[in-house]
């Protein structure tokens, strides 16, 4: 099958608004491959703040970013051989990705990686701007959102269940100022890309988001 021909579906949202639980569950569905294009984010940052790279070198950060080596094997992201997955989730990790995020050569140095996850039978890719930059033509597109106040309690639920102490005031602070960032960055800024389904996901369980998507899906004429 040719690369243009391979169905993706992109889930796109602010930090804590349930993509990632979402993406990961649709795939799992339909059979597809997951992209979560976040990750390569943090792993950029996690690999910065272990190398203490200037994080102001956009140059530097870019080169990280390219050479990145990686892999998703289910809900386990390696970098290297390493299993990463819980130390790429701690805040610091996602505020530092969130900053060299506004680099467009550290956005560049990613792109090709993320194209490369495009491989049937399908690839779901969760992120920020999967649906407006990287899979523009992408048969359906789907943008997440929800509250400040409940991708909040969201993420602090997140964290104390992972035995790691968190403050409701400081991630208040912290989503607010991550999706001011986000929105206003001149490079590829969070916004719904154009067609993108909007679902508001403050009053629904991750099970009513991922049957929504679905049936979006579906409705193109897919089975699932």
């Amino acid at each position: 099958m040719p690369t243009s021909q391979i169905p993706v579906i992109t889930i796109d949202g602010p930090t804590a608004s349930g993509k990632g639980t979402v993406a990961h569950r649709v795939a799992d569905k339909l059979g597809f491959h997951y992209l979560d294009s976040g990750a390569l984010y943090r792993l950029t940052a996690l690999s910065a703040l272990r190398r203490d790279t200037d994080l102001a070198d956009e140059h530097a950060l870019a080169k990280l970013a390219e050479h990145l080596q990686c892999s998703f094997q289910g809900e386990h992201i390696l970098l290297g051989h390493e299993d990463v997955s819980d130390a790429i989730r701690a805040e610091v990790v996602g505020n530092t990705a969130s900053k060299i995020a506004t680099f467009p050569a550290v956005r560049h140095a990613l792109v090709g990686l993320q194209l490369g996850f495009r491989k049937a039978p399908g690839v779901v890719a969760d992120g920020r701007d999967m649906g407006s930059v990287i899979f523009p033509h992408a048969p359906l597109k789907v943008f997440l959102t929800a509250s400040v106040a409940a991708r909040a309690e969201r993420r602090y639920k997140q964290l104390i269940g992972k035995g790691i102490s968190a403050k409701m005031e400081d991630l208040l602070m912290d989503l607010q100022a991550r999706d001011d960032r986000d929105t206003n960055r001149a490079i590829a800024p969070l916004v719904p890309a154009e067609g993108a389904h909007v679902l508001e996901t403050s009053n629904l369980t991750a099970d009513e988001a991922v049957e929504q998507v679905l049936k979006w899906y579906a409705a193109l004429g897919h089975k699932h």
